[in-house]
């Protein structure tokens, strides 16, 4: 495979995956995840769903609890159809790399392509467990963010593949070994706010609060459940001991959302700040635009009582600022290094202009 080749096939997957992230989060939002009670097909159709009378009377017979209803039927299967693809995509990505992709800088590093196909693969078992076990928080969780690692792992793949995407060393200002090690936990940040928002999807929690800034009936911070809130094996709406799941315990997930969406706010101001102070000054808009972005969806969907647009858009808005978070660390490990976390120096100053003064 050429290297060309190997690009076009490293862009189609990265877009697809976006793609998928988003028709994933609208498959859930639209109350379809159990469009079809069976996997990998839909009421024992490898292709398609029923539609005529003979098939839904089969699946009637199949399963006599769930009449099939179409709509959400067709949601679920475009879904497994573009995730499917997109596995097929990842594992050409992989058979190329073994095979000897040659870049500009050597043959390409096998690992990540490699590790791709491992999290697909793992992805299909998600996917599979969120239908048979019906929508367990757990699993229904660790699949968005399973599609969030594997939009992350192909952006790197892309940034690998395409160094032109970022300045050369030369033309970068330089960065501080502080300023990395922030932007790769700004990273970790962003991720553990992304699971917490799963968290708050897969338990229909979003409305929880349904006022801001404060939670409910102008109270900032109500009585919450943190213990029934943070169970992590229980069915969907139920405790770990099979009661009905208190109200209580979805505001607490939910104002466990609003406060880590404070601490990346916080942590996107900081580091800004830093890199407007390193010279920086694209990255850190960049950065700034993207997180205020989100933030800014996520109020809107408070305030607006969560309409699907806006929601699936708070979901695709999260993959952007993993996204934009991934590309400033790329950028700062290929700038040169700055030996302390000092500002960049002003060019043209006045003693460039008058060096005898």
């Amino acid at each position: 495979m050429t290297l060309a080749l190997y690009r076009r096939l490293a862009l189609l997957a990265a877009l697809l995956a976006l793609g998928v992230v988003a028709l994933g989060a609208y498959v859930r939002l639209s109350d379809a995840g159990l469009g079809c009670p069976d996997w990998p097909g839909c009421y024992g159709h490898l292709v398609g769903v029923p539609d005529a009378p003979h098939e839904h009377a089969q699946a009637a017979r199949l399963f006599p609890d769930r009449p099939v209803e179409a709509a959400k039927a067709w949601k679920e299967m475009i879904h497994r159809y573009a995730a499917g693809t997109l596995g097929l995509l990842i594992a050409a990505l992989a058979v190329g790399a073994w095979r000897g992709v040659w870049t500009e800088r050597g043959p390409l590093r096998r690992a990540l392509p490699t590790a791709l196909v491992g999290l697909v693969l793992f992805q299909a078992l998600l996917g599979m467990w969120t239908v048979t076990l019906l929508l367990k928080p757990l699993v229904v969780t660790a699949h968005l963010l399973g599609g969030m690692l594997t939009w992350g792992g192909l952006l790197a793949l892309n940034l690998q593949l395409r160094p032109n995407l970022t300045p050369a060393p030369e033309r970068l200002p330089a960065a501080s070994p502080g300023l990395r090690r922030g932007a790769a936990l700004f990273v970790l940040l962003v991720l553990g706010q992304i699971a917490l928002g799963g968290w708050v999807s897969s338990n229909y929690a979003a409305l929880a609060c349904g006022d801001f800034p404060a939670c409910t009936g102008g109270q900032a911070w109500p009585a919450a459940d943190w213990h029934h809130a943070f169970t992590l094996d229980r069915s969907l709406g139920a405790t770990a001991d099979g009661a009905l799941l208190p109200g209580a315990a979805l505001t607490a997930i939910h104002l466990a959302h609003r406060a880590g969406a404070l601490a990346v706010l916080a942590a996107a101001a900081a580091l800004a700040l830093a890199l407007l102070r390193q010279g920086h000054r694209g990255a850190a808009a960049a950065l700034a635009g993207l997180t205020l972005l989100q933030a800014g969806l996520g109020v809107a969907n408070v305030l607006a009582t969560l309409p699907l647009p806006l929601a699936v858009a708070h979901n695709t808005g999260a993959a952007l600022l993993l996204a934009g978070a991934l590309a400033l660390c790329h950028r700062l490990a290929r700038a040169p290094r700055r030996d302390r976390d000092a500002p960049a120096p002003r060019p043209g100053g006045w003693r460039q202009l008058h060096p005898a003064g």
